[in-house]
Parts: structure tokens; C-alpha cells; sequence
């Protein structure tokens, strides 16, 4: 099995739906190596930026969960490390 390291960027325009989001994220804490968030007042938005290391599958089916709540979109940059893990 491979991981691989990626970006998932996050805008977040609902903010009734932070509290689901975060629940995902816990849910896959395991692969998160670490996250920051940065609100912007201004707009009335906040951006997140969660950075992963995990097999292409997780990571697929992290950003598509996220990317169904309403009042959220996602974006995910892949890096060229791939690491295979030893059985």
C-alpha cells in the first residue's frame, strides 16, 4: 500500500456546517498531519487548509465527504511523495 501527501484546501461559507465538518475531520485524524484555519471577517467565510498523509483512497473519500456539505467547497493539491508502507 502507498500514501500519499496532499493539500486539502477548504472554504467554508455556511458556518452552521463547521460543527459537521469537524466531525468528519476527527474521523480521520489518523492521516492528518496538521490543519489551519483562518477566518476571514471580512467576507464572512473561513479558509482551512489540512494537510494529509494517506493512501489515495482516503484521501478521495475525505475531500468528497467534506466537498457534500452544503456551504463548503474543496479543493486538493497532490504532492510527489508516495511512500510505500511496509507489511
Amino acid at each position: 500500500m502507498e500514501t500519499r501527501v496532499a493539500i486539502i484546501g477548504i472554504i467554508i461559507s455556511d458556518a452552521e456546517q463547521v460543527g459537521r465538518l469537524n466531525e468528519i475531520l476527527h474521523e480521520y485524524g489518523e492521516y492528518i498531519i496538521g490543519r489551519m484555519g483562518i477566518p476571514y471577517r471580512k467576507k464572512g467565510i473561513h479558509i482551512i487548509s489540512v494537510a494529509i498523509d494517506a493512501p489515495q483512497t482516503v484521501i478521495s473519500a475525505l475531500s468528497g465527504k467534506i466537498g457534500r456539505l452544503k456551504g463548503i467547497s474543496t479543493k486538493t493539491a497532490y504532492s510527489d511523495v508516495i511512500t510505500k508502507l511496509e507489511t
